[in-house]
């Protein structure tokens, strides 16, 4: 379907979690429970308002999601590599898209700054235990050795500690069951 308009849909902090956490695709113990929810909801919102769903998981080809997101908001890419929010920080997340044939009226987003521009001490890229983030780039491999290993049992608990260091939207972080579940699932991923 040609699209005129595209929606993302996503969440910030930990508001959405109980939710999710509540639902049966995180009760049932088969894989990938938090793409399977976001699935059926967003599949849902789709069919009620006459939109095509989309998702970044459902893939390859993979959707461009951050470069839609870059155009839809004001986000940026952090030190780390992933969106940074001049507002949410790093602690928000694409979950899928409805594409409207139609052009929806929407309100334009506001000129804002990387917040990371402002950022001195960029803590993010000194506090990985393994120095994964560097200006080559993010080493996959090191940063999955090390949550297999017991030195990574503290990002296994409280999430990836170079995500943690940020201070933006620092009032927005994932709480522990919510980090936990994320760093797992980035563990047992087999994309790169």
């Amino acid at each position: 379907m040609p699209a005129a308009t595209l929606v993302l849909l996503g969440w910030v902090g930990g508001e959405g979690w109980p939710t999710f956490a509540d639902s049966p695709e995180a009760r049932d113990g088969a894989r990938n429970p938090l793409d399977r929810w976001s699935r059926r909801v967003i599949d849902g919102i789709a069919a009620a308002v006459d939109a095509a769903p989309l998702y970044p998981f459902a893939g390859p080809p993979w959707l461009p999601f951050q470069r839609w997101a870059q155009r839809a908001d004001r986000v940026f890419v952090s030190p780390l590599g992933i969106l940074v929010h001049p507002d949410w920080g790093l602690w928000h997340s694409y979950r899928g898209a409805l594409a409207f044939r139609e052009r929806l009226d929407l309100e334009p987003t506001t000129a804002r700054n990387s917040p990371c521009d402002s950022c001195a001490d960029k803590p993010c890229l000194t506090r990985c235990p393994v120095s994964a983030f560097s200006s080559d780039g993010y080493d996959v491999a090191g940063c999955r050795t090390h949550l297999s290993s017991p030195a990574g049992s503290a990002c296994m608990t409280v999430g990836c500690l170079a995500r943690g260091a940020c201070p933006i939207g620092s009032a927005h972080r994932y709480g522990p069951a919510q980090a936990a579940f994320h760093i797992r699932a980035f563990r047992g991923s087999q994309t790169v």
